[in-house]
């Protein structure tokens, strides 16, 4: 396992139990108490997973979360929630958060999220840096520039551009996008894939109404031609 997690916490008591739960199930934490430390170590440390509480001295979680994205960092951000607020949630999210707990919380809920977002994103090995044109895609450090400029990804259009770029020149189904990065099965989701794909070519397309990285192939699903330039491994 050894995944590592930074815990941003400034509730001393829940900070300890959390830590001490996840040290036990074979876990490296890290620990921030406020806002300033957790953005300044989840952007200079790497990270598998980020858990972020909302209610932090010295910035709050969502500026956090924010200021995290904005550095280009696609890391998985688990945000820690004092108050079931659907607007909460929802600014979270939006904001590039992957999920929420609700405190007081179950352990094994939280848990059980926890391992959700590392399994999306447990295999680090092999490749670990892919070059296509201006676009630069660094899977460890969870990291895409577009010429050495950081773009902000959501984690899980992170995880989408890191699978079309593990099948370049491959014809990918929808169904298929969406079983291997999503986990899901049934295809009343397949315009999830299309919203984040047109996310994805406005942020890294030089006209995203004219691709030259995701194409779509009518009928089928797209494919990732990697522009006018190649692959590199490190």
């Amino acid at each position: 396992m050894n995944e590592n997690i930074l815990i941003v916490e400034d509730e001393e008591a829940l900070r300890m139990t959390l830590g001490d739960r996840l040290r036990s199930e074979g876990y490296v934490v890290e620990f921030a108490v406020d806002g300033r430390e957790g953005l300044d170590k989840a952007t200079h440390l790497p990270f598998d997973l980020i858990i972020l509480d909302v209610m932090l001295p010295v910035g709050n979680g969502f500026d956090v979360c924010r200021d995290i994205r904005r550095e280009g960092l696609a890391t998985p951000i688990l945000l820690l929630t004092a108050r079931d607020q659907t607007a909460e949630k929802v600014l979270g999210l939006k904001l590039g958060a992957d999920d929420y707990v609700t405190k007081p919380f179950d352990t094994l809920e939280l848990m059980a999220r926890i391992e959700a977002l590392l399994r999306r994103v447990s295999a680090l090995s092999g490749q670990n840096i892919y070059q296509f044109g201006p676009i630069r895609i660094d899977v460890r450090g969870t990291k895409v520039t577009r010429d050495g400029v950081a773009v902000y990804l959501s984690a899980r259009e992170f995880q989408l551009l890191r699978y079309f770029a593990e099948h370049v020149g491959a014809t990918l189904s929808r169904d298929e996008i969406l079983r291997e990065v999503w986990g899901y099965d049934a295809a009343t989701f397949t315009r999830t894939v299309d919203v984040h794909v047109a996310s994805l070519r406005q942020k890294l397309e030089a006209d995203p109404k004219r691709p030259e990285f995701i194409i779509t192939v009518p009928g089928l699903g797209y494919k990732f031609e990697g522009g006018k330039g190649t692959a590199a491994s490190s």
